[in-house]
C-alpha cells in the first residue's frame, strides 16, 4: 500500500536530487559522473517547476 504524499513530484525531485549526488561520488570517469549529475538536476528542476505552476495556478 502507498502513502499518499502531498505532492509526489516534490519527492520525486528529491529523489532526482540525492542520486544527483550519488553521480558525483560513482566509480565513473569525471565526464561520465558530470554527465549524469546534470541529467538529474535538470529532471529535479522540470518536476520542480511543473509543481510550482501547479500551485500558482
Amino acid at each position: 500500500m502507498r502513502f499518499p504524499s502531498l505532492n509526489p513530484s516534490k519527492s520525486r525531485a528529491a529523489a532526482h536530487r540525492a542520486m544527483a549526488r550519488a553521480a558525483l561520488f560513482s566509480d565513473s570517469s569525471a565526464r561520465v559522473r558530470l554527465r549524469r549529475y546534470n541529467a538529474h538536476m535538470a529532471k529535479a528542476r522540470r518536476l520542480e517547476a511543473r509543481t510550482a505552476g501547479q500551485v500558482a495556478s
